[in-house]
């Protein structure tokens, strides 16, 4: 049984450094990053881009699942409604895999002092404040395991994840 690990959040959040600690502590590991499906110049976002951009993630995660080489799959996009992630989780083989669902959430002070730290350092541009905080509410009403990471360190909140992974489902237990 495999490991599907979706982590979303608005922009921001934490999402990507999080993923990428998290690779780390799990064995047979692979990253996707929704980002990346999205690297484009100029960034379009259109009815066939977005399709586009589905295809290629729903693509990539069917080939991380069926090779045997990965125990445990990655993928974190900010997925800001219900609606894209049972699009994504409908296109998907899932039937070998446990399934975890996490959103990486914050007070509204806590991501506007990561943006800003990230607007310093020349990684993201100042309208990526106004574009992530109404999207933060979002993540609230989701069918999502939550994640208050306003006073986390990406490692704190990547060993919670993994400790997550470790027990198995909630169900479970």
């Amino acid at each position: 049984m495999k490991n599907l690990i979706f982590i979303n959040g608005t922009m921001g959040v934490g999402k990507t450094s999080t993923s990428k600690e998290l690779q780390k502590m799990l064995n047979n590991c692979v990253f996707l990053d929704g980002d990346w499906c999205w690297d484009m110049s100029p960034f379009i976002v259109t009815d066939e881009t977005k399709k586009m951009v589905i295809n290629n993630i729903t693509y990539l995660l069917n080939n991380f699942i069926a090779c045997s080489a990965y125990e445990n799959i990655i993928f974190c996009c900010v997925m800001h409604s219900q609606e894209i992630m049972d699009d994504i989780l409908s296109r998907l083989n899932i039937h070998n895999c446990m399934l975890y669902k996490f959103s990486l959430v914050c007070s509204e002070q806590s991501l506007i002092s990561r943006i800003a730290k990230d607007i310093e350092q020349g990684i993201r541009k100042k309208d990526v404040i106004e574009r992530s905080l109404p999207r933060l509410k979002n993540y609230f009403e989701m069918d999502t395991e939550k994640i208050d990471v306003s006073n986390l360190s990406i490692k704190e909140t990547a060993e919670l994840i993994c400790k997550r992974i470790i027990q198995g489902p909630k169900d479970a237990l």
